[in-house]
């Protein structure tokens, strides 16, 4: 899809299924359970949706996935579903690993940066071998120090060797990473989280990673259960969200099965998500 002097392409690394009260936290399940059915395990039905941009020759990966790694209880437990992953839908796009020139890494939680690395003759190694990885130095060192309760989202495997590679550029709040792309530090997910801004030909967008992870997450109170600092997500969604309204930015929604692409518009006194389908 063009946008602006861009390509773009929606990269799927396939789906999960997370509990549908921890991704609405305080908000009832009458409520959530309209726009998000969960199974009979209380699980809503999630994708995993990376970003390709291609932009001045180069390759420019926006999180990875959940990889390949991960056990079968593992995969039960979180209904992951791949078939066939990411690394096979870039090669629908005639990449190969090595093609990939950066690595934008929102944060490290298992499922949006387990496709880092994958297991080779044993092994954990780089899944993009010649790609800098891009993320924040905060958010690198919470991952690589996790308290009880954010070890569970964090697996070393999925960054530490990167790191001990060489293959990390660690960022310290808001940041050029080329012209057209920067990343935009936005707490509350995690002390780091951080999202990527997309500009070209007058053409806006926003890669959100998990702080709306669907659309159902635009309303300011649907925050997540799983957000370390709600307060801070409410903050930040306050400032960001206007401003895409009003500027008409497109966002891209990491864990949308149906709308991975829209806009933004009032209805009814509220913001409600547009699809997108086509070309921009």
């Amino acid at each position: 899809m063009k946008f602006g002097e861009f390509e773009i392409h929606i990269v799927s690394d396939g789906v999960q299924r997370l509990d549908g009260g921890a991704m609405f936290g305080v908000v009832p399940k009458v409520l959530w359970e309209k726009t998000n059915p969960p199974d009979e395990r209380n699980r809503i039905l999630m994708g995993l949706n990376c970003l390709l941009v291609r932009a001045y020759g180069k390759n420019i990966l926006m999180d990875t996935g959940i990889g390949g790694k991960e056990v079968e209880k593992f995969c039960d437990i979180y209904g992951v579903e791949r078939n066939p992953g990411l690394v096979a839908h870039l090669k629908e796009l005639g990449l190969e690993p090595k093609d990939i020139d950066l690595v934008i890494n929102t944060h490290f939680h298992f499922d949006h940066c387990g496709g880092n690395t994958h297991i080779l003759d044993g092994k954990v190694v780089s899944t993009f071998p010649k790609a800098k990885y891009f993320v924040q130095r905060g958010e690198f060192e919470e991952a690589t120090h996790p308290n009880d309760r954010t070890k569970a989202s964090y697996f070393s495997r999925n960054f530490v060797p990167i790191e001990e590679r060489g293959q990390f550029e660690f960022l310290d709040g808001d940041e050029e990473i080329m012209e057209g792309i920067s990343v935009i530090r936005t707490p509350g997910h995690t002390g780091h989280h951080q999202c990527v801004f997309i500009e070209s030909e007058g053409k806006n967008a926003l890669f959100l990673g998990d702080l709306v992870p669907m659309t159902s997450h635009v309303p300011y109170p649907y925050i997540m259960a799983y957000d370390l600092k709600p307060m801070d997500t409410l903050e930040t969604k306050k400032k960001i969200l206007p401003q895409a309204l009003e500027e008409n930015w497109l966002l891209i929604f990491e864990h949308d099965v149906n709308t991975p692409l829209g806009h933004l518009q009032k209805k009814d006194g509220r913001m409600a998500v547009v699809k997108i389908t086509d070309s921009f």
